[in-house]
């Protein structure tokens, strides 16, 4: 059977201050009126039953996530002990999971994409379960770059093989390049963006973890045993104190001899930085804003205002943000940095209450 699984537990910290740790990116309404995370569980109900729609998460978000998803059953939303990054969140819903049914495929989504064409999106999953399925593969969606973007991750095409999308055996995967690489990617045609979107049967993906991160699996397996038992929570506890976590991407994607990627047809972003973001809103004399703004003689702006009447006059490459109680000023160039700056906003306990 298919299942969805959400991930569900990031903090948000690239669109700060708009996301805060109590209320992260996934819960923001910036692109309509609907969070990213109902909008992700809307977008996959023609393909998933709604029982079989699971979100992993921490225990912070538990209740937030109830208000967003009323419909989805308490026991489908999986709670980590602690972050200890993709493969370890997908692993342990990969156990549950395969307890509950030994022929379980898996989605796994993020929650905080932006995607367009909808029909588009479900067909082209349908065609990764059908991969998962056939060749007892692990299969991701790639996309097709139309700027040197040094925010992905990026995926190499290799042979192609049948199917209506597009769809090629993975040659290799490359983290974050620089904006030199980037741009030799682009011209070179044969790299696509990393999603970080993922079908594949759970226990296919659990026997490539047990080839490349063997202790992580010995630790997943010992939950298993205790899965949905009066000890599950007890050994999830314990076994997470062990593990040394690691993405999905570097742990077992780059080293997998069974990893394919569709070439997807639908628009998509991940909305990871305000430059981003500003591309989905209006634009204000060759700026981009949200609420109240008001630009003069200024260009190349990202302006959002939640509550003041923001005014910019002769200024020029900067990022403004309003959000009630924080006001962000920062040049264009280091959006990329925002994970920094909350880095060094932590280290001073004054600022706490602002995170």
């Amino acid at each position: 059977m298919i299942y969805a699984l959400i991930l569900a537990g990031g903090k948000g910290t690239r669109l700060y201050p708009l996301s805060r740790e109590e209320s992260p990116k996934q819960f923001l309404r910036v692109v309509n009126e609907k969070s990213f995370l109902r909008n992700t569980v809307d977008r996959i109900a023609p393909l998933v039953n709604e029982e079989n729609v699971y979100v992993v998460t921490n225990k912070y978000y538990i209740d937030k996530i109830g208000k967003e998803l009323p419909e989805i059953n308490k026991d489908n939303i999986f709670v980590e002990p602690a972050n200890k990054e993709t493969a370890t969140c997908i692993g342990l819903s990969a156990v549950k999971l395969l307890k509950k049914d030994k022929d379980a495929v898996m989605i796994v989504l993020p929650s905080d994409h932006y995607i367009q064409q909808e029909k588009e999106f479900t067909d082209t999953l349908s065609q990764a379960v059908h991969i998962a399925e056939r060749r007892r593969g692990l299969v991701t969606i790639g996309v097709n770059p139309t700027r040197p973007e040094t925010g992905y991750g990026y995926i190499q095409m290799g042979d192609r093989v049948n199917g209506e999308i597009p769809t090629y055996k993975v040659e290799r995967f490359t983290e974050k390049p620089n904006i030199e690489v980037a741009k030799d990617f682009l011209l070179d045609g044969t790299y696509l963006w990393n999603s970080g979107m993922f079908v594949w049967r759970a226990d296919v993906f659990l026997r490539e973890m047990e080839k490349y991160l063997p202790k992580m699996y010995k630790s997943l397996m010992e939950i298993y045993k205790e899965a949905d038992t009066e000890k599950e929570e007890e050994t999830i506890i314990k076994q997470y104190n062990l593990i040394d976590g690691i993405s999905v991407d570097f742990g077992i994607m780059q080293k997998t001899r069974k990893a394919y990627v569709i070439k997807c047809q639908f628009e998509w972003d991940d909305i990871g930085c305000f430059t981003a973001l500003g591309r989905y809103l209006s634009d204000f004399r060759g700026n981009n804003v949200s609420g109240n703004t008001f630009l003069e003689q200024s260009e190349n702006c990202f302006v959002f205002s939640k509550e003041k009447l923001v005014i910019g006059f002769g200024v020029k490459d900067l990022i403004i943000v309003d959000a009630g109680d924080v006001l962000l000023v920062m040049d264009k160039n280091k959006d990329q940095e925002m994970k920094y700056l909350v880095s060094q906003l932590k280290q001073q306990k004054e600022y706490n209450d602002y995170l």
